[in-house]
């Protein structure tokens, strides 16, 4: 069996052709130790079933995507976002994870508020961050590129990300350092060192910027090397800021989803071990 970088993490949606038995086969064969779960997926295959799967095959568990949506301004939809949160919050538990990645949430239908929005996302957390201790958990609010404010997540850069991190203890919220979301962002350095000044940096994930982005620009994440981001320019700024953790490879992929997933995951590892060791 080959050992793959020993910090280096797969998220589930890299290779989600694969199930969750044949990522955690493949993660075994390639010497992979490090695994970034899907809510979807696992509560397919099962809350306590994927735990198990993954504990007995020896992974550990980086991170659950995702919580977070929590821009509602109806009353009983915000209600209902509170409870899946909560409901994320365990099952990131029972999987053996301290980090759930939030996406925040876009504009409300009919609404062009962002700072009203940004504000709902504050008082959500004052709820949530709490619950998340109780069980262990931290709260990792992930800033998405700015394309993305409309419709998926009105927060959009690190230093937003912080000023709504920083009203909580940094225990319970910090924030989710992606190369794709903030490489074109020339404050952000400084804003990776503010998080890890504070013991705020929960998670560091990486994927390329490659252009033309396919429709919809969601799938568009490269493969790290294809792209214009410098990898170890920003594992750099993270491990200065005092970061060691895992780091996971999220990649939405089009295209890499068509192919062998075990395939990919060894491309994957090599690229991490080329690019950004």
């Amino acid at each position: 069996m080959s050992r793959t970088p020993e910090r280096f993490s797969v998220n589930q949606m890299t290779v989600k052709q694969l199930s969750l038995p044949e990522l955690v086969d493949a993660c075994r064969d390639l010497g992979v130790r490090n695994v970034g779960l899907w809510r979807e997926p696992v509560q397919a295959y099962g809350v306590d079933a994927a735990a198990k799967l993954v504990r007995d095959a020896g992974l550990a568990v980086t991170t659950l995507c995702r919580g977070g949506f929590l821009t509602a301004i109806d009353p009983r939809e915000r209600a209902d976002a509170l409870a899946d949160n909560r409901r994320a919050v365990e099952e990131a538990a029972a999987l053996g994870t301290d980090t759930l990645v939030l996406v925040s949430g876009g504009l409300p239908a009919g609404s062009k508020d962002l700072r009203g929005a940004r504000e709902r996302i504050a008082d959500a957390l004052a709820e949530l961050g709490p619950y998340a201790e109780s069980h262990g958990v931290r709260l990792a609010i992930e800033p998405l590129h700015p394309m993305f404010a409309a419709d998926r997540c009105v927060v959009s850069t690190l230093a937003q990300a912080l000023d709504l991190a920083e009203r909580f203890p940094a225990h319970q919220v910090g924030v989710t350092v992606d190369t794709y979301h903030i490489w074109w962002d020339d404050t952000a350095p400084a804003q990776i060192a503010r998080a890890g000044a504070a013991g705020r940096i929960h998670t560091f994930q990486l994927a390329d910027w490659t252009t033309p982005l396919p429709a919809g620009v969601l799938n568009g994440r490269g493969q790290i090397g294809d792209g214009s981001i410098d990898m170890r320019e920003w594992k750099g700024y993270v491990e200065a800021a005092g970061y060691t953790g895992p780091i996971e490879v999220e990649l939405f992929n089009e295209e890499l989803w068509a192919r062998d997933g075990r395939e990919v995951l060894a491309e994957t590892a090599a690229r991490f071990a080329r690019h950004a060791l």
